[in-house]
């Protein structure tokens, strides 16, 4: 293989979802055809954190999932690139000859349909297939996944997740969306009703979180599966103020506090809602886990 020339694609590949995976797999067979080293460039912090901080875009997945369900792709060869004000002047051209060409010396580019990079994103098909020319290296635009009528994106993915669509979503993702945080001491007020709780803060702090309700999730503890239900929300039955993630485990009696958690988001169930007293709680609590235990039933 020659290992000193390179065939690159590049782009934040929030999710690494369908899409993605069209482009990651067109640049394997494509580096294994001409014998070229594949190398994937991504960026972070998302530009919008750096450029737009006080309005951040929030992210699918974070840099260490990214980068995980990249390599569960293929991918041996990933560069992470960060991003800066400074980064962010920088034109398409001399990011190509200085960091493409200069550093990995590529000769051929792999984009998505849609993609450009550069200072006020300059780079586009047209600009860089005649760079492709000028500095002497191949470059192919690989076509939209699409799925009936949809292009698959992370744009609309992170719709989906905001609208609780998160069947849709993980369709989409080709793998199940996952929330990962600590278990921290909460009010313990599930205890008192019999729905002991794990109260969940997140890892990466510009993680989407799924629309306010009630999910069917699940989670891998000292190597057991365990099924339960999620609620994200104000608890408004309590008069709570601040939004909390919390997990209740079936058949898990634990203290599960300072542990780590991947929590696989299966299916939303309902909306949040407030109850006149904890007994209705309650009962609705047990109507959830007899809906979750349909659920996977029908799996």
């Amino acid at each position: 293989m020659k290992v000193e020339q390179s065939i690159i694609t590049i782009g934040t590949f929030d999710g690494v979802h369908l899409g993605h995976q069209k482009i990651i797999n067109q640049l394997l067979s494509e580096a294994k055809r001409l014998q070229y080293k594949p190398i994937l460039v991504t960026f972070f912090p998302h530009p919008s954190h750096v450029l737009s901080p006080d309005n951040p875009l929030k992210m699918i997945t974070s840099l260490e999932e990214r980068v995980t369900l990249l390599k569960k792709q293929g991918l041996e060869h990933i560069v992470i690139k960060e991003f800066t004000k400074d980064f962010s002047r920088k034109s398409a051209t001399t990011f190509i000859k200085e960091e493409l060409l200069g550093k990995w010396r590529m000769k051929k580019l792999i984009v998505g349909y849609d993609h450009s990079f550069g200072r006020n994103q300059s780079g586009d098909f047209s600009s860089l297939s005649k760079l492709a020319k000028a500095l002497d290296f191949t470059i192919e635009r690989v076509s939209a996944y699409k799925v009936g009528a949809k292009i698959i994106s992370s744009s609309l993915i992170r719709s989906l997740l905001s609208s609780g669509k998160i069947m849709e979503a993980n369709i989409y993702l080709g793998y199940d969306f996952c929330l990962f945080g600590k278990v921290v001491k909460g009010n313990q007020l599930g205890r008192k009703i019999g729905f002991n709780t794990a109260n969940i803060v997140l890892d990466y702090p510009n993680k989407i979180v799924p629309k306010l309700g009630v999910y069917a999730v699940q989670s891998t503890i000292e190597g057991n599966l365990f099924y339960g239900m999620m609620n994200i929300g104000f608890r408004p039955t309590v008069n709570g103020t601040k939004q909390t993630i919390e997990v209740h485990y079936f058949n898990l009696d634990k203290n599960l506090y300072d542990t780590q958690l991947r929590v696989v988001v299966l299916k939303r169930l309902r909306d949040e809602l407030k109850f006149k007293n904890l007994e209705a709680l309650k009962k609705q609590l047990e109507l959830d886990k007899m809906a979750v235990l349909s659920y996977l039933k029908s799996l």
